[in-house]
Parts: structure tokens; sequence; C-alpha cells
């Protein structure tokens, strides 16, 4: 207990030291929680750029465009006159999609002769793009049911019958958990702890590895009577509480300033997040482990950080990976957190359901210290490699 006392009073100093710290630990995460806040303050992105391709030129044509601009997500910000030079557009990136009404549509299709819309999004950008999608698809179905109205009704049919064919049944959504398909509901938790799991890697990272690249390594376990577990404990356990804090202060910030809806206890997500903030520091000590070396280990921690965002199911479900990749998924703790949120928060579905979750996050702690060993050995005798 000396030497744990000994090494959690060393650490808090060296945290006071140098002021890198505060701003890895406090300020960016708390900066990127009001960055991203107030960019998804509108809960869904609104006027998706998209093109409109007319070979036309009629008065139908343009009233389908017309009723495209219309919609709340979408924003016709050009007209263009080939399909070449709009998919050129989409490939640089200055519209998400594109409509395309063919030549002689008017005339096809007031004869009869059942002309064809096309509509192309830019899927790679997930969340514009299925806006984009739903969009088109709106359109072309509810122009083909105007056509179709149109020229039954022009043979003698009865507009009564005729709408009771189009649309035989009226379909009324109520999603569960997110009724107001608010994206800043959903995407503000997943970005900023995702964020939050990204700077505990590098600090933890940056705290270990600086001991070996000072030479101040072998201190630093003298002062934990040569104990690497209890030389971990008094460096680690000053980070999870300032990390633990934040994310404290993050969940205020989310559900307490913003009032998001909350469907079961905060009380379980403020665990999950306890255990989530512990869970990173392993993984980080586990590459630490690994690559005693700054560069090497900030790189694939970083790397790591990075693919969390995409490799987590926060933007692209993880059933619909390659398999090669999905199974990645699962060794990334803000996997997990992400999961909690979803059942426990959002769904309000008993913790039973989210109990394996729990157990992920806890095994994390162990797993990531089975190479403590190996860090030792490069504490006793630091080698610093540039």
């Amino acid at each position: 207990m000396l030497g744990l006392k000994a090494s959690i009073l060393r650490e808090v100093r060296r945290l006071g030291s140098r002021r890198i710290y505060i701003c890895a630990m406090v300020l960016v995460p708390m900066l990127c929680a009001l960055f991203f806040v107030s960019l998804l303050e509108p809960g869904l992105p609104l006027k998706t750029p998209v093109a409109v391709v007319d070979l036309d030129h009629s008065t139908m044509s343009r009233k389908v465009t017309r009723t495209l601009d219309a919609l709340e997500t979408i924003d016709v910000s050009e007209r263009i006159e080939s399909y070449d030079k709009a998919l050129d557009r989409v490939r640089i990136g200055e519209i998400y999609g594109f409509f395309v009404i063919p030549a002689n549509f008017e005339a096809d299709a007031l004869g009869g002769r059942t002309p064809t819309l096309e509509y192309y999004s830019n899927m790679t950008y997930f969340v514009p793009g299925t806006l984009a999608f739903k969009g088109f698809k709106t359109v072309a179905v509810t122009t083909t049911g105007g056509l179709v109205t149109a020229t039954l009704v022009s043979a003698g049919a009865d507009p009564a019958m005729v709408g009771s064919l189009i649309q035989p049944m009226t379909v009324q959504e109520h999603p569960l958990g997110n009724p107001w398909l608010s994206y800043s509901i959903y995407l503000c938790p997943s970005f900023i702890y995702g964020v939050l799991a990204l700077m505990i890697f590098l600090t933890t990272a940056f705290a270990i590895t600086m001991e070996i690249k000072n030479g101040t390594s072998p201190q630093w376990l003298a002062t934990a009577h040569g104990r690497m577990s209890v030389a971990l404990a008094g460096k680690l356990l000053p980070h999870t509480v300032i990390f633990s804090v934040v994310g404290f202060g993050i969940m205020s910030l989310l559900w307490g300033y913003c009032h998001f809806p909350v469907a079961g206890s905060l009380w379980w997500m403020a665990l999950a997040l306890l255990l989530f903030v512990m869970a990173c520091q392993a993984m980080a000590l586990f590459v630490v482990s690994v690559f005693p070396n700054p560069r090497l280990s900030f790189s694939v921690l970083s790397l790591l950080g990075i693919l969390s965002f995409s490799l987590t199911g926060f933007s692209f479900p993880v059933q619909s990976m390659y398999g090669a990749l999905a199974i990645f998924s699962y060794a990334i703790p803000v996997r997990y957190l992400f999961l909690i949120y979803v059942s426990d928060v959002l769904n309000g579905w008993p913790i039973y359901y989210a109990r394996l979750y729990y157990v992920a996050l806890i095994l994390f702690v162990p797993i990531g210290c089975t190479l403590a060993w190996r860090l030792k050995k490069a504490c006793l005798k630091p080698v610093y490699v540039p």
C-alpha cells in the first residue's frame, strides 16, 4: 500500500507538471462534445446537395424537379445536361447523387409507354447517401403513382377505386427509442465517446512510454518496490479518475443540458462508462507492452481509435460488413459501450439483456495485463529507439 500511495502521488505530480495532460484528458474531449452537440443540433441533416439530369425539359419533368427540390432533406443544387457530368460531380464530392429524367419522358408517360426514371446515390458517405436515396425513391414512387392514376382515370376508371388500387393501405411508422428520427440522439454519444476512447489510448501510451523514453522507468518501478502491478495501478488510477469525471461531465451535457431521451437508467450507463475507461486503458497497456516505443504504440493506437468510428457500427451496421472486418469490431471497447447505450438508454431494456457487454468490458482488464511482464523488462532496461 505504501508503494501504491507513492506511485499515485508521483503520477499526480507528473500530471500537474505538463499541460499536455490537461489538454488531452479534459479540453479535447469536452471541446469535441460541444462541437458534435452544436453540429448535430438540428437532429437531422437537411438539404443534401444533389443534381437533376433533365433530358426532357418538359412541363412534367420540371414538375418532378420542383417536387424533388421541395423535400426537406434534398437540395437540388445543380441541373446538369448529361449523365457523365453528373457522375463526375459525384466522384469529386460536390453532390451525393443525381436524378435522371429521360428524354421524351412526358410524351412516353402520356402515351402509356412506361418511361424509366433513374437515380444514383453515393453510398460511400452513408448518411447523406441514404438521405439522397430515400428522397429519390419517394419522388420516383410518387411520380409513378400519379402517372398510373392519370392513365386509369383518363381510361374511364373511378378515381376513388384507382386511389385504393394504387395505395391499398396506409402505413404508420412509430420508431422506437428515437421517435423524432434525430441523428443527434444517436450519433452524438457514439462519436463523443469514440473521441474519448482515442484520447484514453494516446494518454495512457504517452504516460508509460515517456518513462521509457526519458529513462525514468527504473525510478517508477522503484517507487512501487519493484512490483509492476503496483506501478501500473499507481500510474493509471489518477487517469481513471480524471477520464471518468470527464465522461460523467459529458453525460451531464447530453442528458442533462441537451435533454436527450432516457428510456432506462443512467446509473447503469455510468457503470458502463467507468468500465469503458478501464477497458480502454487496458487495451492501450496491451499495445504498449507489445510495442514499448512511443512512435509505434502511438501509431497502432491511433489506427485503432480512428477505425473504431467505422468498425463499431456507429454509421454502418456490423452485420452488413465483410466477416474479416466485422470480427475486429468486437475487439474494441467502444463497441460495447455503444451497445449498452442502445440497449439501456435508447430502448430501456432490462439490464439482463446487456449483461454480456458488461462482462466483455470487464474482461479487457485482465487481458490487457497479460504482457505486463514484457513491459517490466523494457522498463528495467529502458532503450529508446527514435
